[in-house]
């Protein structure tokens, strides 16, 4: 599945010696590996969930129960491919690419069709896409210095995006809307607090990665930084 060559596992059927495979291997991993075609799922889902969404003036319960379900499958295909990527050693040059573009798409497809059918107020969509993209912009800033590690108010606030904006997909009344509001107001501020932590975090970085640089020229100890990792 991983188009990792036998002479690389070892041969056929056998592991590497010690159970990993080496870097020249996971480089060959193949572009049609499980957790690139769950990308690709999700990249094709995201016209068909706004068409979905759109169908019958965007305002039919039963066209936006197929949108929530495009929504749904989307948002789990984003929960695993990146899993079975590591654990599988499935990373591709394609897969690091695609995966952060797959998850902004969906969830900015959601956002901005819910706010265009009058269901979400603009400013939300502001506020959400804008601290996305000032973090990814962020990253770009602080990348030759290291990288972020997650954090678990950042997995917070990607499950409360993709409930709130999930529940806001379907017709709701009653209890239920209001229920969603509450949602979308717990996702908004964990996006704003979520956000400023980043930029504390890559701020911090940047600044022992230009001490230890400093340091380095100088020929003085260097000034260590934070472990490397992926951050939402």
């Amino acid at each position: 599945m991983t188009g990792v060559p036998a002479s690389a596992t070892g041969g056929p059927g056998r592991p590497a010696p010690g159970g990993k495979l080496g870097a020249a291997a996971v480089n060959q991993a193949s572009l049609w590996n499980i957790a690139n075609i769950l990308t690709m799922v999700r990249l094709v889902l995201v016209p068909a969930f706004v068409v979905l969404l759109f169908q019958d003036g965007g305002h039919d319960p039963a066209w936006r129960a197929w949108a929530w379900a495009a929504f749904a499958v989307a948002m789990i295909t984003d929960i695993f491919d990146g899993h079975l990527a590591r654990t599988y050693n499935l990373v591709t040059d394609f897969g690091k690419i695609a995966d952060p573009i797959a998850d902004k798409a969906i969830m900015a497809a959601g956002l901005i069709s819910l706010s265009w059918l009058g269901d979400l107020p603009w400013w939300v969509t502001g506020v959400i896409l804008a601290r996305e993209l000032g973090v990814t912009l962020m990253r770009f800033w602080v990348i030759r210095h290291g990288v972020i590690p997650a954090s678990r108010g950042g997995k917070m606030k990607t499950l409360a995006q993709g409930t709130a904006v999930g529940m806001y997909v379907l017709v709701m009344t009653g209890p239920l809307a209001t229920l969603r509001f509450w949602v979308m107001a717990v996702a908004i501020v964990l996006t704003v607090v979520t956000g400023l932590d980043y930029v504390r975090q890559a701020v911090v970085l940047r600044r022992q990665g230009l001490a230890a640089e400093r340091a380095e020229r100088s020929g003085g100890p260097a000034v260590p930084g934070p472990t490397a990792g992926s951050a939402r």
